[in-house]
């Protein structure tokens, strides 16, 4: 008699669905775990005073991910997940960093964040009906959404009051003007401001500080 192969069903944890870029339960029991944790510890970093530097620094390894050295925030700082944001060496954030990892958040070397900086990954269902009801593979009626990483490259400088939307890259070198919302991806080296934001010009040599000497005084480039 001829065998008969039972398919295999590949059950998803909520946390891998987010990953998948599919539809999860934010109110998931294990994924509302991570949060309260995450939440709990901005709180702690909040309360904390400037120049409490090693508690601060043991705070953020437990917040995140990962961080390079040399990192410094200013606080307050809100992060939902915490443990999907990854940052890397030499990072400065201002007043109210705000990260809505969801999905990954990947910020490189030599970063700096003015202040008011909001960073979101999830997206929601257009229509109404959707984002209230959505039934899950076991007929069970939920709220769900999904969410799309966001990646920050080497040395970008994001000015103050800047949004970055769910699924964004922004290349190395790229600085982005205040109150921008940024929606798409920003190429290496652009300056881009606007909202929506567009990139306006290449950074080039020629915005070197050399040719601002009365912005430059008795300072010097280092070549």
């Amino acid at each position: 008699m001829p065998q008969h192969k039972e398919s295999m069903v590949i059950t998803m944890t909520e946390e891998e669905k987010i990953m998948a870029g599919v539809l999860f339960s934010p109110a998931d029991p294990e994924l509302k775990k991570i949060k309260l944790r995450t939440h709990n510890l901005n709180l702690d970093y909040n309360r904390t005073y400037e120049d409490e530097v090693e508690k601060r620094q043991e705070l953020i390894r437990q917040i995140v991910g990962e961080i390079g050295p040399g990192g410094f925030m200013q606080g307050p700082i809100f992060f939902h997940y915490g443990v999907h944001t990854r940052i890397g060496k030499n990072f400065f954030a201002n007043f109210n960093l705000t990260v809505q990892d969801d999905a990954a958040v990947t910020i490189g070397d030599h970063c700096n964040f003015g202040p008011n900086i909001t960073i979101v990954t999830p997206i929601h269902p257009m229509l109404p009906n959707e984002r209230d009801e959505i039934r899950d593979k076991d007929g069970n009626i939920k709220r769900l959404c999904y969410a799309k990483p966001v990646h920050i490259g080497n040395h970008c400088w994001l000015g103050a009051n800047v949004v970055v939307c769910s699924g964004v890259t922004i290349g190395d070198g790229c600085v982005i003007g205040a109150g921008s919302v940024v929606v798409k991806d920003i190429p290496p080296n652009s300056f881009a401001a606007g909202d929506p934001c567009t990139v306006i010009r290449e950074i080039t040599e020629k915005d070197s500080m050399k040719y601002k000497p009365e912005i430059l005084a008795d300072n010097q480039v280092i070549e």
